[in-house]
């Protein structure tokens, strides 16, 4: 009894310190702070998995309109044309494959998915640039 006590304990206090960071952090709408915050809500549900709050968290985070609890975020998905979405998505199914081991159930690790990440958008950059650049 005395370690389920504890282990909710240190889970508030990580959500705790995990929150207050992304509030120094500020409102930038990076890719790190939307999946910290993310992560840390999906985690804490008891019938969510390491890999169903990393789906979740991708997909939020780094498709357009992801976060459906953003009006304007929906209104910029609905003007993003079709190289944007196939870019989204490029990026989407490259962060799944190489990113989704660095989170562990107490860590977020988001520093080191955020540059995973970063490294798929910029695979997809040379993907979508050298497609596009041919007639």
């Amino acid at each position: 009894m005395e370690g389920g006590k504890l282990r909710s304990v240190v889970l508030v206090m990580a959500v705790t310190a995990a929150l207050l960071a992304v509030g120094r952090a500020g409102d930038t709408g990076s890719f790190k702070d939307c999946y910290i915050k993310c992560y840390v809500f999906c985690i804490i549900e008891p019938s969510q998995t390491l890999c169903s709050c990393t789906t979740q968290c991708f997909k939020n985070c780094i498709l357009p309109g992801g976060d459906s609890n953003v009006a304007s975020v929906q209104r910029r998905v609905d003007r993003v044309d079709d190289s944007n979405q196939n870019h989204a998505f490029c990026k989407l199914g490259c962060a799944s494959s190489l990113c989704s081991n660095i989170s562990t159930n107490k860590n977020p690790n988001a520093d080191n998915m955020e540059k995973c990440v970063g490294s798929c958008s910029q695979k997809c950059d040379n993907t979508y640039s050298s497609n596009t650049s041919s007639p």
